[in-house]
């Protein structure tokens, strides 16, 4: 993780800090009430262990926080694909609803969670002992962060550990989400002014800068009716509520702090969307608040978010190729219909010599000008990014394993067939038809089946597990579409189709379409909200607080049958059950 203090304190990271947390997050061997807390020996080597744990899995990968984000909604799934992702049914249980108190997918990111907890404890602690001339600073971020962590379990397990860092001693409590998020969002507003503006103090889009810290207490004021009534049978939560402060409502409270965002001028809308997700994306113009990512001697970023949803045989370099694994729903592609045309739903890729990949077979070849960083001249092609459907074009490989190239040397494109299914071509069907309608498995010749999300760029300079692509928490299309969100449940319409539109027309098309900007809508209504915020949303860990918000994570779709409210949150594990008794299980998991 590039954690911008100084190179001296990564490597510090590399050989001390994150040898000494690496023993903290397995639960099956180490009772929680004696995990929470331990002694670091500098404010900086602890608070940047205590960032490093939103990479490393949590936020970045495919099995833990995105599982339970992206996978148990309209918007993603991973389904067995013939030979491959079957791994117990781990992966497809999260969109079939039939998780439990013993599915790792929950387990890992209930382990990784309360570790980011512990070491943002850890370093409250330190840094609250120390004399450092930035102490004040430091210590806000500390407990910001840990605030951070400690929401996100509350909102996927409506409970989270806590022990006070400065009493020794001190007993374990186990903070519910109904009181805790009042508590959360107190805090951090008294932390804001020891906070940073973004961009001073050496401040950058991985560290809680005020700026991050007010886009944290929009999310939390837009999802506290949620976490104060979770089970809420038909959905009808209370988004006006008066304030924590006692001063407005929770949606007016969303409002004032994505305009101070917005009207800050700290950060722009990208004209090209999707380049909040490219390789070089590092202190992008719309990323607020991001996990940082490097492959480097430190620790190599996670390329999950990339080649998860690339076929075997789509390969960016003769070294490097997708996994096929991910892909979208019918209901969710389906949302794109009449709007294909928009910036936000794919964009071919031009090379330097005016080559458009066209991705339809009537691009013959590409030219080979680009080499993968330190690789032994690996030449690089480049896929189109968005929704890809239909008949995929690409590279192969010849038998002395490089692409085959032309006569005068371009990269030869070709139609793409399955590789673990040779005869069957690579054709991304919107319709998944499964079998069992409520068994999300393929046959062997159905791998084929699914619309990809080609959004995040795959990286493919160390092989296929490691990326340089920052994965942002906030961004700033993501601050208008709560700001969008909070005027239309105030029945302020008009400033909610704004902002929405706003977003629309920031956003521009490639120049083979006239570099031409996306177009306005006339009206909004819910549905017609809900959709947007997902073009804008899609694939970033935001789609399962959105769907519950709108009453929609309960309801049937493709691969999952219709749910009870209970599913709202995730068990407690049962590693983590079994070993600390302060913790009880959630309802309608202890049956």
């Amino acid at each position: 993780m590039k954690f911008k203090y100084n190179r001296s304190l990564l490597y510090t990271l590399t050989t001390t800090v994150l040898l000494m947390f690496t023993q903290c997050t397995d639960l099956e061997e180490e009772v929680l009430d004696e995990v929470l807390g331990g002694e670091s020996a500098n404010i900086e080597s602890t608070l940047a262990a205590a960032y490093d744990r939103l990479g490393d899995g949590t936020f970045v990968n495919n099995t833990d926080v995105l599982a339970l984000q992206e996978y148990t909604t309209d918007v993603a799934l991973l389904p067995t694909r013939g030979s491959d992702w079957g791994d117990g049914g781990k992966h497809r249980e999260m969109h079939e609803f039939t998780w439990t108190p013993s599915s790792s997918n929950v387990a890992s990111s209930w382990d990784k969670l309360t570790n980011g907890i512990t070491r943002s404890l850890t370093a409250v602690k330190t840094i609250s002992e120390s004399d450092d001339a930035q102490r004040d600073m430091y210590l806000a971020e500390a407990k910001v962060l840990l605030d951070f962590y400690i929401y996100t379990t509350l909102d996927l397990y409506a409970q989270a550990p806590y022990r006070d860092p400065l009493v020794e001693d001190a007993p374990l409590e186990i903070r519910t989400a109904p009181e805790a998020i009042d508590e959360l969002i107190e805090e951090v507003e008294s932390l804001l002014p020891d906070l940073s503006a973004f961009g001073q103090n050496s401040t950058h889009t991985g560290r809680f800068t005020r700026e991050a810290a007010y886009a944290f207490l929009a999310e939390m004021y837009l999802n506290r009716a949620v976490l104060k009534d979770r089970y809420n049978a038909s959905s009808a939560f209370d988004f006006t509520e008066t304030s924590v402060d006692g001063t407005s409502t929770d949606m007016d409270k969303v409002i004032e702090y994505t305009t101070k965002i917005i009207d800050s001028g700290a950060f722009q809308l990208e004209s090209n969307y999707f380049h909040n997700f490219d390789i070089d994306n590092s202190g992008a113009s719309e990323h607020i608040f991001a996990v940082v990512q490097k492959v480097d001697y430190i620790r190599n970023g996670d390329n999950d978010l990339g080649y998860v949803h690339q076929a075997r045989n789509q390969r960016p370099s003769p070294n490097t190729r997708g996994t096929n694994a991910s892909c979208t729903t019918p209901e969710f592609f389906a949302t794109w219909d009449n709007n294909r045309e928009d910036p936000r739903f794919s964009r071919k890729y031009q090379y330097s010599d005016g080559t458009w990949f066209m991705n339809d077979g009537t691009t013959g070849s590409v030219p080979a000008e680009d080499f993968v960083p330190n690789s032994d001249n690996d030449v690089w092609f480049h896929f189109n990014r968005g929704l890809l459907h239909g008949q995929q074009y690409g590279p192969k490989l010849g038998e002395d394993g490089d692409f085959i190239m032309t006569t005068d040397g371009r990269i030869e494109v070709f139609q793409l067939y399955m590789e673990k299914s040779a005869e069957t071509p690579m054709d991304f069907t919107p319709e998944l038809d499964f079998d069992n309608p409520y068994e999300t498995i393929f046959a062997q010749n159905q791998i084929n089946r699914g619309v990809r999300i080609f959004k995040f760029e795959h990286d493919p300079e160390n092989g296929n597990g490691s990326s340089n692509v920052d994965i942002p928490i906030y961004r700033l299309g993501g601050i208008y579409t709560m700001r969008a969100e909070a005027y239309f449940r105030k029945g302020e319409t008009t400033s909610a189709l704004n902002d929405i539109n706003a977003l629309r027309i920031s956003r521009t098309r490639e120049e083979l379409y006239g570099s031409v900007a996306g177009t306005p809508i006339n009206s909004l209504d819910e549905t017609t909200l809900y959709n947007e915020i997902g073009f804008e949303l899609y694939w970033e860990l935001k789609d399962r607080p959105k769907a519950i918000r709108f009453g929609r994570y309960d309801e049937a779709y493709t691969g999952k049958a219709a749910t009870d409210p209970l599913r709202r949150v995730f068990p407690i594990p049962q590693s983590a059950i079994d070993v600390t008794e302060e913790l009880t299980q959630n309802y309608g998991y202890d049956q």
